[in-house]
């Protein structure tokens, strides 16, 4: 698999782009082939998708873009073709929302995505995601933890973690959040 292929957009065309790298042009298929410009040279970050009758490579600008498309195609009844689309439009940061907030309405605003395909999308995803402008998960998990085995929900607890001290214990960590999340 390749993490990202660089070089100039040699041809766009409606659902994808070729990038000329070191001689050899690559058709990726993206989003949004219209945001790229003949001519310019691109990171684009990639997935290749095999499959016994097909090879695809299918791109993104941004890392965060690539790796929501790779959980969303893990979701079941949602493959490459049926996630591409939902980049175009909605973003990293409206489609996490919407999954968040299970806002099913959004989500069935995409192509060829129903009812029972947006709902699966926010039964496997919802509380797994972190926007590109949110707090990475990561640097508190074990907060994050303990306010969800409180019962509250990921989207509260990402609202006040910007504003808990990371160098208070993980005791004085979860009160603090308490407080905040108690307003």
């Amino acid at each position: 698999m390749y993490e990202y292929i660089e070089g100039n957009i040699s041809l766009i065309e409606s659902n994808y782009i070729v990038i000329d790298s070191n001689g050899i042009g690559y058709i990726i298929y993206t989003p949004n082939s219209y945001s790229f410009n003949i001519g310019e040279k691109y990171r684009v970050y990639t997935f290749q998708y095999v499959r016994e009758d097909e090879i695809s490579l299918y791109g993104f600008k941004t890392k965060d873009e690539r790796d929501l498309f790779l959980k969303l195609i893990n979701v079941k009844g949602l493959g490459c073709k049926m996630a591409l689309p939902m980049f175009a439009t909605g973003g990293v940061d409206g489609i996490v929302d919407a999954i968040e907030r299970e806002n099913v309405l959004y989500l069935k605003k995409f192509p060829k995505i129903g009812d029972k395909v947006a709902r699966q999308i926010i039964l496997d995803l919802k509380g797994k995601l972190v926007s590109s402008n949110d707090t990475k998960i990561e640097e508190n998990d074990e907060l994050i933890e303990a306010l969800k085995a409180l019962g509250y929900k990921a989207v509260d607890i990402k609202k006040i973690l910007p504003s808990i001290d990371k160098n208070l214990s993980i005791e004085n960590q979860i009160k603090e959040a308490l407080r905040l999340l108690l307003k």
